[in-house]
């Protein structure tokens, strides 16, 4: 695993890699997570064998602002209202994908999208410098502690077959909850996971 300082020129570096169909490990205002390219099913195909997570449990979608994620998600009262309240920030809003969205979250395909916007400036660099979607999870192989550090990551990765291309790294992150996660793909709010943000 190559890494680089979270400086303007280690975000190019990781640019670079997501260009490319590679997977870029940094900070995030939870953990450190995992991106790459949403557009770029080889990419995911990747993120899902370097998190050894099962090809059926879809990742979320990182996107630099709501106006972006309105041309991809179908919106409603409930969502919107969640995003002016919350986002950016620790929370994830599951929406049903619009017609001909092409983010592919999972690699046997969903229907439905995990939105986030964060609040780290890292994640939001990279999202609005590449100009269209990453992949939003943790930064650990599927069943074992989130990282919260560079060294975190290497270790947890030192036997692994597959491996994040790049480490943003950015110090240690402070440990705290995940995201809260709900689902208002049916017009209804529905918690499924409760995490730094109470509803």
């Amino acid at each position: 695993m190559d890494s680089h300082p979270a400086s303007e020129e280690g975000i190019q570096k990781a640019l670079d890699v997501l260009r490319t169909g590679g997977a870029v490990a940094h900070a995030t205002e939870t953990c450190y997570g995992l991106a790459c390219d949403l557009q770029n099913p080889e990419a995911v195909d990747r993120l899902f064998a370097i998190k050894q997570r099962s090809p059926d449990q879809p990742v979320s979608a990182l996107f630099a602002k709501v106006e972006q994620a309105q041309a991809f998600l179908e919106w409603n009262e409930e969502a919107m209202q969640l995003a002016s309240e919350h986002l950016p920030g620790p929370l994830t809003i599951i929406m049903k994908k619009a017609p001909g969205c092409n983010l592919r979250v999972c690699p046997t395909g969903s229907e439905s999208i995990g939105l986030r916007i964060s609040s780290h400036p890292t994640a939001r660099a990279l999202v609005e410098q590449f100009g269209s979607p990453l992949s939003t999870t943790s930064a650990n192989i599927h069943g074992q502690p989130n990282t919260f550090s560079k060294e975190d990551i290497e270790k947890q990765f030192a036997a692994a077959g597959h491996k994040p291309d790049l480490i943003l790294d950015d110090g240690p992150v402070e440990e705290s909850d995940t995201s809260t996660v709900v689902d208002v793909s049916e017009g209804i709010v529905h918690v499924l996971r409760s995490g730094d943000i109470s509803l």
